[in-house]
């Protein structure tokens, strides 16, 4: 049976554990296709309770060493846990993660697999160390951090941590967040952000609609605050890179409210519709742009019904190198771990790629910076960004595919 209309909205709000959203989402555990629960909140979400398990305040042995045993680094992911760098020693790069906040645990814990599968596969665990923290305790873990010598510290991952990060006097080492704060708010001058941003997303998909020869928009979103963002993002880009006019149209599942849609596409001049929605909503609103090419914000790749995967056919969208070409040459020597839920892939690709990134600050902030991650093809950007550019995947016949793959 398909799956209800709420349920989909769920799970979106599920994907939000590692999207930078406005506002809090809450959600429910995935559909039955995935294999694991993933966090209920998401990690840029208000802060819903108190701390639990805290990192203990003061940096020093007594922290130090708490922290140490709460989140010891395994040789390897999947091997027993031991102290690889005793007493600090050796320590390159710090991971500090909610591992003991509840509602953020999972995605946490898929951030830190992937991150360890790719200290394995350098053989540089020895010189990794990762610090679990609770709710309300990052400065905490960050001081722990900062006691053991990183270079490097990685983390947070939850953007109320980085707020609160953010807002602090302490000096900071040099930092690479996991998150990314509010658009106009300023970082400390240590802290760089590499984030699973849906602005990221919408900004490469601005480029490749505009390289791909359209020139006036049809913007289909809603109130949400992920839609909002989605579609800011994207027509800034859009204006830069010197596309055409873009009509926005308000998305609402009401049957009258769809009757106006249908008037209003009917009508467009446009020559390319974006869906700045997800699951039955953006499935509903494709239908009624069949005459054009359509675009989709990431969110839209999650576990569908065969019904919603039918509608979403030829629905061009920017998303993960993980998930759409696992097979680049590149992701080769990346171990790759199959959790069967995609949202988890992101934030073990998330993992993979801060590692690849931290490790290129050791030694200081590179003056370039090129990568081909997991996430997309790194690169330093203004503003302390560690730019993501994604790939261009289509639906075709119920699968995702690189939208050049041949038919």
């Amino acid at each position: 049976m398909g799956l209800s209309h709420a349920l989909r909205r769920r799970a979106a709000a599920i994907a939000a554990a590692l999207l930078v959203l406005a506002g809090p989402f809450c959600a429910a555990q995935v559909p039955a296709t995935s294999a694991a629960p993933v966090p209920a909140v998401a990690p840029d979400a208000e802060r819903p309770g108190p701390a639990a398990a805290p990192v203990p305040s003061a940096p020093g042995t007594a922290g130090a060493t708490a922290a140490k045993d709460a989140a010891p680094v395994p040789s390897a992911p999947g091997t027993a846990a031991k102290d690889a760098a005793p007493d600090g020693a050796g320590v390159d790069i710090v991971l500090v993660l909610p591992l003991a906040a509840p509602d953020y645990a999972r995605a946490a814990e898929a951030v830190r697999d992937g991150f360890l599968a790719a200290a394995g596969a350098a053989k540089a665990t020895d010189h990794c160390r990762v610090i679990g923290h609770g709710d309300g305790d990052v400065l905490a873990a960050f001081a722990a951090a900062k006691s053991l010598g990183a270079r490097v510290v990685v983390g947070p991952l939850v953007r109320d941590d980085l707020r609160t990060l953010a807002a602090t006097a302490e000096s900071l080492p040099l930092t690479l967040a996991l998150n990314q704060l509010d658009d106009g708010a300023a970082l400390p001058p240590q802290v760089y952000t590499l984030a699973l941003s849906v602005e990221s997303d919408a900004r490469t998909l601005a480029r490749r609609m505009r390289d791909g020869g359209a020139s006036t928009i049809a913007l289909i979103g809603n109130a949400s605050p992920i839609s909002r963002r989605f579609a800011s993002a994207f027509s800034a880009e859009w204006l830069l890179a010197g596309g055409g006019p873009i009509e926005t149209v308000t998305f609402d599942a009401r049957p009258d409210a769809l009757t106006e849609l249908r008037r209003k596409l009917a009508k467009s001049p446009a020559d390319a519709a974006l869906l700045a929605l997800d699951g039955q909503d953006a499935a509903t609103a494709r239908n009624f742009a069949l005459r054009i090419p359509v675009y989709a914000i990431s969110l839209i790749n999650q576990p569908h019904a065969p019904s919603v995967l039918n509608d979403l056919e030829g629905v061009r969208f920017v998303d993960l190198p993980w998930l759409v070409t696992p097979g680049e040459s590149a992701l080769a020597g990346l171990p790759r771990k199959e959790t069967g839920n995609v949202l988890l892939d992101r934030l073990y690709a998330l993992g993979l790629d801060a590692f690849a990134v931290a490790r290129a600050f050791r030694d200081g902030v590179p003056e370039r910076l090129e990568i081909a991650g997991a996430t997309g093809q790194l690169t330093l950007a203004e503003g302390r960004q560690v730019a993501r550019d994604g790939v261009l995947a289509v639906f075709r016949h119920g699968q995702v595919v690189p939208a050049d793959a041949p038919r």
